[in-house]
């Protein structure tokens, strides 16, 4: 039997729409028995933006069968929400993270602080885009603020209505890049999808005059296909991130070169003696609450790791 390639863009429950690479044509998929019977947990299952071969090239006569999944270049993974352990795939196979912060009342730097760790992902880089900057006369120094506590991570600054940042944006979408925008609900994710379509795609409603707060329609996570090039992964509003994957010492790259000049190799920045980290503490060059936000997701990725050992 031939195989046909395609790729995931959308997922509802265990059926899923597949565009298929041949035409751009998008089947309705399940995956074959055979194949759920090797998935050991909920982050092996297909995920948007996975590419799959299937048993036919349209929708002809049902439902496809997705037979086989192509092996992950990357995944941006969160822990589900809740008291369960298992990961939860957002996005599979892509290179950026467009993580959106709206300069109105979203904008919280320790919320920011997770998303950074959390996509910081092997193979993926994370990109900040600050919106709704006309809202905010600070919004060159809060790009300026969030610039220096993340000095590795690109910070654009945003706005529908000035039209700003959105040609940085542009740029970066080009080829065969895949993205996926994340953040809280009503941040301008669909906003800008929608600038980069072309089309009122993505459906949003209007920014409230009294918070200046968007409010989105997206409910589920959707792969789109730029007409220009590249690819976008829309996702729902997520306030609660659980870090699973990613990489603490790249959303903390301040503090990870401070702890290279500690003592001990292995030390926690709690007690030991001589911590270059407590002592940029006490001195005044590291900030106490970026300090005990790292302490709050370093504990809280070492507790999973517990909470996932075999015995």
């Amino acid at each position: 039997m031939s195989h046909y390639l395609g790729r995931v863009s959308m997922q509802h429950h265990n059926i899923y729409s597949v565009i298929m690479e041949a035409d751009g044509a998008e089947v309705r998929a399940r995956t074959a028995g055979s194949l759920s019977r090797q998935f050991k947990g909920n982050a092996d299952y297909p995920a948007v933006g996975d590419w799959v071969k299937l048993d036919r090239e349209s929708g002809e006569g049902g439902d496809a069968v997705i037979c086989e999944m192509l092996a992950r270049k990357s995944a941006l993974i969160r822990k589900e929400a809740g008291l369960g352990i298992q990961g939860q795939v957002i996005a599979a196979n892509i290179d950026y993270v467009f993580i959106c912060m709206s300069l109105n009342q979203d904008y919280n730097l320790k919320r920011l602080d997770r998303y950074i760790a959390v996509s910081s992902c092997p193979g993926i880089l994370p990109i900040v885009v600050l919106t709704k900057a006309d809202l905010n006369q600070e919004a060159e120094s809060m790009r300026e603020e969030a610039m220096r506590r993340n000095p590795l991570i690109q910070v654009i600054l945003c706005s529908d209505r000035q039209g700003v940042g959105f040609d940085r944006i542009r740029s970066i979408m080009t080829g065969n890049v895949t993205a996926a925008f994340i953040g809280s609900s009503g941040v301008g994710k669909s906003t800008i999808i929608n600038r980069l379509l072309g089309t009122q795609a993505m459906l949003t409603n209007a920014v409230r005059e009294d918070d200046g707060k968007g409010r989105h329609t997206t409910t589920h996570r959707q792969l789109i296909r730029l007409e220009g090039g590249g690819t976008v992964i829309d996702t729902p509003g997520m306030r609660e991130l659980y870090l699973d994957g990613g990489n603490i010492g790249d959303a903390f790259s301040d503090i990870a070169e401070l702890a290279a000049l500690c003592r001990f190799r292995d030390c926690s920045h709690l007690s030991e003696p001589d911590c270059a980290v407590k002592a940029a503490v006490e001195s005044g060059e590291l900030c106490k609450t970026r300090y005990r936000n790292y302490l709050k997701l370093m504990k809280e990725r070492d507790n999973l790791k517990r909470k996932r050992r075999p015995w």
